[in-house]
């Protein structure tokens, strides 16, 4: 199976490689639309500002995020990655994301110290395609400063708590998002990239 891994010029692509690696897969590091047109799913990774994320995906992948929108081909988002799936960010202002699932990101509440950042639980909130092989109070490796806030709270299949409930990890179709790192997250981190190459292949 050949993912292909959006560089987007924001966080480490080499730990993202790696990580899909390990779970099994052959990985492309795209730098465009034409090096991604042969891979079987797309990971979207990034760390960083929204609106550089957006600018970027949609500068260098548009061909590929209309694929993605027909159901053509599965997507993972990681961290930012999965913010950029959303309706809007107000991370730095109002920024449109890709409304491939309607909500909003926002800033984590006052109330906790920003960034969140290391390992934290989740709770796995209903069967879903990454939670397969991943127990209820599993540990990841976080490092955000805003989340998700969906408007179907039926995409949401596992949460973890930061001074509000926050969605880990959120599907719709073939679209999937994790907050947290996997490829930063030791041996579940490992088994839920697996389940995403997994259910890529259906």
């Amino acid at each position: 199976m050949r993912v292909a891994v959006l560089d987007l010029g924001l966080g480490n692509i080499l730990s993202i490689r790696r990580g899909v690696e390990r779970a099994g897969a052959e990985v492309i590091v795209a730098q465009g639309d034409q090096e991604a047109e042969g891979a079987d799913a797309v990971v979207i990774p990034g760390v960083g500002a929204f609106r550089d994320g957006i600018r970027a995906l949609l500068g260098k992948f548009g061909r590929t995020v209309d694929r993605i929108r027909r159901g053509e081909i599965p997507a993972l988002g990681v961290c930012l990655g999965m913010q950029l799936l959303f309706t809007k960010s107000f991370e730095g202002g109002d920024h449109l994301g890709l409304n491939l699932i309607s909500g909003e990101v926002v800033r984590l509440p006052p109330t906790v110290k920003v960034p969140h950042m290391g390992w934290n639980s989740i709770r796995v909130v209903k069967h879903g395609v990454l939670t397969s092989g991943v127990s209820d109070g599993e540990y990841f490796y976080f490092v955000h400063s805003y989340y998700c806030i969906p408007e179907e709270i039926e995409v949401t299949v596992a949460e973890t708590e930061y001074g509000v409930p926050i969605p880990a990890i959120i599907e719709k179709g073939a679209v999937f998002g994790t907050q947290f790192h996997p490829e930063k997250s030791g041996e579940a981190g490992r088994i839920v990239l697996k389940s995403f190459l997994e259910g890529a292949k259906r």
